[in-house]
C-alpha cells in the first residue's frame, strides 16, 4: 500500500478533466467492425474519438449509463438512458430480447440511483419476421415492464427488407426521477473503497452464446436478466451514501466496467480472484472456450463501489434481496498503481486486468 494521502473530491474532478481532454492515442479503424459493439477497448475509443468529440456537452461528458439533469428551475431531477437490442438467438433460456430491452434500460437508469418511470420501445422489424414471435417479443416486454414498476408509453415501428435486420431489433430509452440527494458517480471514489458484486458472473453471455447452438457444448444455465431498480432502491436505503459509485457490467463483463473506473479516477483496483461468484456450468463453459468469466456479460447483476466502513451494512442489504443472495465483496480499490486494475490470483500471484480487446461474444444484448 503507499502512503500518498487521499485525494480531495477537486482533485479527482480535475484528473478525470485532464484525462479527458487528453488525445486519444490509438487511432480509428477505418471501417466499423464487431469489437466496435462489445463495450470493451475498441467501443471505448470510438465513443471518445467520435461521439464524444463530435457531441461534446457536460451532460454527455459525464459518460455514465444515464444523463442527469434539472427538468427546469426548480425542477426534479432526471434520468435519461437509451439503449439498442440485437441479441441472436431472439429467446435464449431465462429470457428473450423484449425482457432483456425493458431490463437493460430499467437498470441503466437505476444505476444512477433513479426510480424508472417511463419507457419507449422502437422497432426495427424485417421483412417475413413471424407474428406469432413479434407477439411473444411484445407480451414478454409487457410482462418485464409490469414487474419493474415502468410503463411504455410511446414507440415507433419500421419493417426492412428481408435479410437486412436479423428478425427484429428493439431500441428503448427510459425516464426515472432522482428521490434521493446522491451523487453516485467516480468522482466520489476513495481509495479503500471496497467492490461489491450483488451475484454470479457471466450467466447470461456463457447462457446466450451456448443457445447458438453452434459451439458443440450443452450448460444447464439460464440468463439472469431481471430489472435491479428495486435492488438498488434496498442497497441505497440501507447505506446511503456509503454507496459511492453503481455499474451493471453488462457488455465487456465487469473487467471492464473496472478498468474504466480506474482510468476514470486515476486510482488501483485489486481484485480477489477466489472471492468472485462464479457458478460451475460459467467456469467450464469458459475453459473449452478459452474465455474468462470477468469479461462476460451479465444482465441482472450490479457491482457497487462502497465506503469502507459501509461494506458489512452493504452486503447484508444486498444479501437480503431475492437479486443479490450470491452477493460478494470481490475486490477493493487502492491508490497505487494508478488507472490500473490488478487481479489477485488464487494461487497468489497478480495480473494487469484490461478491459476487453476483440469480441468474444457478439449479439449477447
Amino acid at each position: 500500500m503507499s502512503d500518498r494521502p487521499a485525494r480531495t473530491e477537486e482533485e479527482v474532478l480535475d484528473a478525470i478533466e485532464r484525462r479527458r481532454r487528453r488525445p486519444v492515442r490509438k487511432l480509428l479503424e477505418d471501417r466499423i467492425t464487431l469489437s466496435h459493439g462489445a463495450g470493451g477497448k475498441a467501443t471505448h475509443t470510438l465513443v471518445e474519438a467520435l461521439f464524444l468529440a463530435e457531441l461534446r456537452n457536460p451532460l454527455l461528458e459525464a459518460m455514465g449509463d444515464s444523463a442527469v439533469f434539472e427538468a427546469g428551475a426548480g425542477g426534479p431531477r432526471l434520468a435519461f438512458s437509451t439503449d439498442s437490442y440485437v441479441v441472436s438467438p431472439l429467446f435464449f433460456p431465462g429470457g428473450d430480447i423484449g425482457e432483456l430491452a425493458v431490463n437493460g434500460t430499467v437498470n441503466d437508469l437505476a444505476m444512477s440511483g433513479a426510480r424508472p418511470l417511463y419507457l419507449s420501445a422502437g422497432f426495427i422489424i424485417e421483412e417475413g419476421f413471424a407474428i406469432a414471435d413479434l407477439q411473444r417479443v411484445v407480451a414478454s416486454m409487457g410482462a418485464a415492464a409490469r414487474e419493474a414498476g415502468v410503463t411504455i408509453v410511446t414507440g415507433d415501428t419500421k419493417v426492412v427488407e428481408r435479410g437486412k435486420a436479423d428478425g427484429l431489433y428493439i431500441n428503448t430509452a427510459g425516464v426515472g426521477v432522482m428521490e434521493r440527494e446522491l451523487d453516485l458517480s467516480p468522482a466520489t471514489v476513495r481509495a479503500g473503497d471496497r467492490v461489491l458484486v450483488s451475484g454470479t458472473l457471466g450467466d447470461h453471455g456463457i447462457a446466450v452464446m451456448v443457445a447458438r447452438g453452434n459451439l458443440g457444448i450443452e450448460v444447464d444455465l439460464e440468463s439472469d436478466t431481471a430489472a435491479l431498480a428495486g435492488l438498488a432502491a434496498h442497497l441505497l436505503d440501507a447505506v446511503g451514501d456509503g454507496v459511492r459509485c453503481l455499474r451493471d457490467p453488462t457488455r465487456g463483463g465487469l473487467a471492464t466496467v473496472l478498468a474504466e473506473l480506474a482510468l476514470e479516477t486515476e486510482l488501483s483496483i485489486m481484485i480477489d480472484e477466489p472471492a468472485l461468484p462464479i457458478v460451475p456450468a460459467v467456469h467450464g463453459a469458459c475453459e473449452i472456450l478459452g474465455l474468462y468469466p470477468l469479461y462476460i456479460a451479465n444482465e441482472g447483476k450490479l457491482a457497487a463501489i462502497v465506503a469502507p466502513e459501509a461494506t458489512d451494512a452493504a452486503l447484508a442489504a444486498l444479501r437480503a434481496h431475492p437479486l443479490g443472495q450470491d452477493a460478494a465483496v470481490v475486490a477493493e480499490v487502492r491508490p497505487d498503481p494508478p488507472g490500473l486494475v490488478l487481479l489477485e490470483t488464487s494461487i497468489g500471484g497478480s495480473r494487469v486486468v484490461d478491459m476487453l480487446a476483440g469480441d468474444p461474444l457478439p449479439r449477447i444484448c
